[in-house]
């Protein structure tokens, strides 16, 4: 819902003017002439002081130039014949400081390290419009003078110049002839796609800007499109407070309270929103729901998204079984830069004096899932965030009406191990308990490890609230019979817990939250 811009195809757009670069040499390619580029004419870079105005100037470029990138591929689909290559190019944000100063702020994002030019290419800023607005303004604020907005050298693939699919868009098949797609107009470069940035790997060219923000362009539309794919909704539905679980029986709950609150029309969300893009309004604004069609297949991580305004409201994803799905989809989340992501799921309890229902509130992890060791060595520690902690236990007790020593009771604090093997259970009994017994482990998973640890990498604040549904290593195991009580008895409660602690980070101010714990003594400026 975040974004006023009309997502339609080419909306708000007319015929774009074209203009053939003379200075682009005709070069072979496998003994095929490359013809010379056919761009829209060149917005020259200009100096802003204004945020506002700025975050206009980008709004203008990148909808000037995709609306050029559709109009030239629906023509060639049509059968036109192209004289010149296509591209269009992504606008970019430049600040060049001078000093190491900069205005004393508690928050730890907003500025650059030290005297050097900083750039960033970006898309959508329409979906972006608020979030580009906070960052461009504080660096106005922080370092003075202007920033610089204009047309980058990073193209645009034109797959990335629809908001979805390229071929449910245009019916895309093949275009005229034998030719690829990729003689006439730019496609995905992975090479522009890595998490360089954020994996603190990135060695800028001598004399090339420094980055400005953790992705981009090309990146952040990637995923874009990924989360789509993967969720069933648009980006733009997307809250700053995610739930990631790894069990539909919470999503079935999530989704029955949301449906519950647009019908009684006492709550501030103006709408809650499932996969398909299926729109329930709230009832106090005179639109009941449903809007919209239901799937005809289950995404495979299903997101439901309760909408706030300015995108305060609360997502809850699905993300099924394994660190390989909880990478997948948190590599994709962290686009959308939330505030804050919590993990609600079951575990294994592994002490013998935890009880089925019981909760474990993570405050460590042995990272046995594997799927981040490159990116993120295990070295590397994943600390626990005091203000998701906090606000987690003050949930479990509210929720429970325990405290002291009855809390202590029914919630242990401690270390969650996340394998990578579902059948931990029957593989080398000796070497796992030896793990756990190593690492003080109180409960194990497969997701929470690894959702904890690109909250990390990727600067997202992150907790992680169990409920402890077997004990194998104590005879208990999960059983059909015993599980489907087991939920029915505890998903409710586990999933009020988890809501009422997001309510409590929101209330935080925003230094609290985005806390310099999660950043480098030298890091990009936007958050």
């Amino acid at each position: 819902m975040a974004g006023g811009a009309d997502s339609r195809r080419g909306a708000g757009t007319s015929h774009v003017p074209v203009q053939v670069c003379p200075e682009v040499q005709v070069v072979v390619q496998n003994k095929r002439t490359v013809p010379k580029l056919l761009t829209p004419p060149r917005i020259e870079t200009e100096a802003f002081t204004d945020a506002e105005a700025a975050v206009a100037r980008l709004e203008e470029i990148y909808a000037r130039n995709t609306a050029f990138l559709r109009e030239r591929f629906e023509a060639f689909l049509k059968g036109e014949t192209l004289t010149a290559r296509v591209r269009a190019v992504y606008p970019f944000v430049r600040l060049t400081a001078d000093t190491h100063t900069h205005a004393d702020t508690s928050l730890s994002y907003g500025f650059v390290a030290g005297p050097a030019t900083y750039e960033t290419t970006v898309t959508r800023p329409d979906l972006y419009h608020s979030y580009f607005l906070e960052q461009i303004g504080l660096l106005l604020s922080n370092h003075g003078g202007s920033v610089e907005i204009g047309e980058s050298s990073e193209p645009i693939p034109v797959h990335f110049a629809y908001r979805r699919d390229i071929s449910s868009e245009t019916g895309f098949s093949m275009g005229p002839g034998d030719r690829p797609l990729r003689d006439f107009f730019d496609t995905p470069d992975l090479a522009t796609m890595d998490d360089a940035i954020v994996n603190g790997t990135l060695q800028p060219p001598e004399g090339a800007p420094l980055p400005l923000a953790l992705f981009r362009a090309a990146r952040v539309d990637y995923s874009l499109h990924r989360l789509y794919h993967y969720t069933g909704t648009d980006p733009e539905h997307f809250q700053k407070f995610v739930i990631f679980t790894n069990y539909q029986f919470y999503v079935d709950a999530f989704a029955r309270i949301c449906r519950e609150r647009m019908t009684d029309g006492d709550s501030m969300a103006e709408a809650f929103v499932e996969p398909g893009n299926l729109v329930w309004r709230n009832a106090r604004l005179g639109a009941p729901g449903p809007e919209g069609n239901a799937p005809v297949r289950t995404p495979q991580m299903p997101a439901f998204h309760l909408v706030e305004p300015d995108r305060g409201g609360i997502t809850m994803i699905n993300i099924g079984t394994g660190p390989s799905n909880a990478r997948n989809i948190t590599d994709h989340v962290a686009v959308m830069r939330p505030y804050a992501w919590l993990m609600l799921g079951h575990c294994a309890g592994l002490r013998s004096t935890q009880k089925l229902g019981d909760y474990v509130l993570a405050h460590g992890y042995a990272r046995e899932d594997h799927v981040l060791d490159e990116e993120l060595p295990l070295r590397v520690p994943i600390p626990a965030l005091a203000e998701i902690q906090v606000a987690l236990e003050q949930a479990v007790s509210a929720v429970t009406h325990c405290s002291g020593a009855e809390l202590k009771r029914i919630m242990r604090t401690g270390t969650v191990a996340s394998v990578d093997n579902r059948n931990w259970e029957i593989g080398d009994h000796a070497t796992i308990t030896r793990m756990l017994s190593q690492s003080r482990a109180v409960a194990l998973d497969m997701e929470s490890a690894t959702i904890a640890a690109n909250g990390f990498r990727f600067r997202v604040p992150y907790g992680t609230l169990l409920c402890v549904s077997d004990k194998p290593l104590h005879g208990e195991i999960k059983l059909a019979g015993m599980a489907g009580e087991f939920y029915r008895q505890r998903v409710g409660q586990h999933l009020e817990i988890g809501l009422k602690a997001l309510e409590t980070l929101k209330s935080l101010e925003r230094e609290r939250l985005h806390s310099r714990k999660l950043r480098s003594f030298a890091e990009v400026a936007f958050q």
